[in-house]
């Protein structure tokens, strides 16, 4: 668990400077001024954590989260659906070349598959992209970064989802994934909404400190301003923001899930039901209304941000 610090620790390493803002396991976050967003300090060794991506993450970190993605497969797809929707408002019928770094599983991929998508992934993990290529998906075990870049072409449509805050420089993997896309393609980014309103209001409910802050696994803390702003910066069009259901409410109302992984996973089920019921009503653009309604006011467990290269 973290602890909120004091605006007034200043802190500078090399070109990272900024106020801390909370502390957990040997990590101080800070509000970087030069990058733009939350982070770790310090940050590790690039060789030492594509190590650990490559062997562990799947087998000691996350051992069931192959096996959970598949059961949650139907309500994952229907927010890959209402991202690719988005996709293809931006681009005509016959731009529909899609690469997914950190593809993770390779869920995504096969309801882009299915929707007439010409899909590549790249994933680090030797388990999930394993697991990947079983779905039949063109996928590459490797890390992302210029070296690779180089050999993967060009595409229509870049997807990054829960991949920025887990590594050392964010901002070299966005730029090496903008370098690929064509004039007038789409980068969609998925990253945790942290420090966000209602995470806030929780931590004051439950008294349960910054949950969220889990260094060294996550490092990048963003939120959609911050990371509408990156964007921004590197020379894109945000367009389009949208999210998840906001996990935070159960702690608002009193269901202390982040202690207690099987209650977790019953609120996550609670969730899915949410989304399903306006499925089963007829109502998908009200849900997609609900999101973007929340995304607008900050909220929502996820900051997905949509933009276009001119």
């Amino acid at each position: 668990m973290s602890h909120a610090a004091s605006p007034s620790e200043f802190l500078q390493d090399g070109r990272h400077n900024g106020p801390r803002i909370a502390h957990a396991k040997n990590h101080d976050i800070i509000e970087c001024f030069e990058c733009g967003f939350k982070h770790a300090l310090p940050l590790p060794d690039p060789a030492l954590l594509e190590r650990e991506y490559r062997e562990n993450y799947y087998s000691e970190e996350k051992p069931n989260f192959i096996a959970h993605a598949g059961e949650d497969q139907a309500w994952f797809e229907l927010a890959q659906n209402d991202r690719l929707k988005i996709f293809e408002k931006y681009l005509p019928p016959d731009r529909r070349r899609l690469l997914d770094i950190g593809c993770g599983p390779g869920f995504f991929l096969a309801t882009a598959k299915k929707r007439g998508w010409d899909c590549y992934g790249i994933e680090p993990s030797r388990q999930a992209a394993a697991h990947a290529q079983s779905l039949g998906i063109n996928v590459i075990e490797g890390l992302f970064n210029k070296d690779s870049a180089a050999s993967l072409g060009r595409f229509d449509a870049i997807n990054l989802t829960n991949v920025l805050e887990h590594i050392p420089d964010p901002i070299a993997v966005l730029r090496n994934a903008i370098g690929l896309l064509d004039k007038g393609g789409v980068l969609c980014i998925g990253v945790p909404n942290d420090f966000s309103p209602m995470q806030i209001a929780a931590r004051g409910a439950m008294n349960t400190g910054d949950w969220w802050v889990a260094p060294p696994h996550h490092l990048n803390y963003f939120d959609f301003d911050s990371l509408t702003a990156l964007l921004t910066r590197l020379g894109l069009n945000p367009t389009e923001r949208t999210t998840s259901f906001p996990m935070e409410a159960f702690l608002m109302m009193g269901e202390n899930y982040p202690s207690d992984p099987a209650l977790g996973r019953a609120c996550h089920n609670k969730r899915k039901r949410f989304d399903f019921a306006f499925e089963a009503a007829g109502l998908k653009e009200t849900r997609r209304d609900f999101y973007r309604a929340l995304a607008k006011l900050g909220m929502g467990r996820e900051a997905v941000v949509i933009a276009v290269k001119p």
